[in-house]
């Protein structure tokens, strides 16, 4: 793909909120960059190329789509050292969190994108994923927006190409009706329902994030489902 084929796409989340603490800005400025992958974006990467993966050493990949707050991705990371985890997630706020986190806990085997998830789907190399997590997506709730979600053909056919055959993906949502779009949506892109739970039927290694505990303060109850790529 030439430079002037790189794909032009709207981003509609957000990417800044409230104003940063000192010692996240501090964060943004001397630790992101040692942990931001490089050749990722088309200014570094102007013919797309598959990207470089020795910064992995050489682990399973697993991704997490959208971090938040980071709270799951430094748990997991933690929890399973022999394998490296990718986090994309385009908001300041959510990566100056994740920074303080990391340092917290002296986790080594991750890497961040500090943008928009499709840039990294064009780069990575075909079937390189092993897990796959999604929680608590953006909901998009108005229904001209529904487009905008994660769990849509653009955005699946994508997830599709760049994970290995069996290899798992985790939805987590407190939102029915991005339940019955993920339910309509992920299986015709190439995926098996391999479970859908409730409130009780989180998985085993689960971290509960800060957005399922405001759901839960706010009486919304979460949704747990597996999938696995065909």
């Amino acid at each position: 793909m030439t430079e002037a084929e790189a794909p032009r796409r709207n981003f509609y989340g957000r990417i800044h909120g409230k104003t940063l603490r000192n010692s996240q800005k501090d964060a943004l400025a001397h630790d992101l960059e040692a942990l931001r992958l490089k050749g990722v974006t088309a200014e570094e990467n102007p013919g797309r190329a598959t990207l470089d993966l020795s910064f992995a050493g050489g682990l399973p990949l697993w991704l997490e789509v959208g971090f938040g707050g980071g709270e799951h991705m430094v748990h997991m990371a933690a929890r399973n050292p022999q394998i490296h985890l990718i986090g994309a997630e385009p908001f300041v706020n959510g990566i100056a969190m994740l920074l303080g986190k990391i340092k917290a806990a002296g986790v080594t085997n991750l890497s961040i994108h500090p943008g928009d998830v499709r840039d990294l789907f064009d780069v990575l190399p075909a079937g390189i994923l092993q897990k796959v997590f999604l929680n608590y997506p953006d909901p998009w709730p108005k229904a001209r927006h529904h487009r905008r979600r994660f769990v849509t053909p653009d955005y699946l056919s994508a997830l599709h190409r760049v994970m290995a055959p069996g290899a798992e993906f985790r939805v987590a949502t407190d939102i029915p009706d991005y339940v019955r779009q993920t339910l309509e949506e992920v299986p015709p892109a190439g995926f098996t329902l391999e479970r859908q739970a409730g409130l009780d039927g989180h998985w085993e290694d689960w971290l509960s994030t800060r957005y399922e505990q405001k759901a839960l303060r706010e009486g919304r109850l979460p949704h747990y489902l597996t999938f696995r790529r065909a």
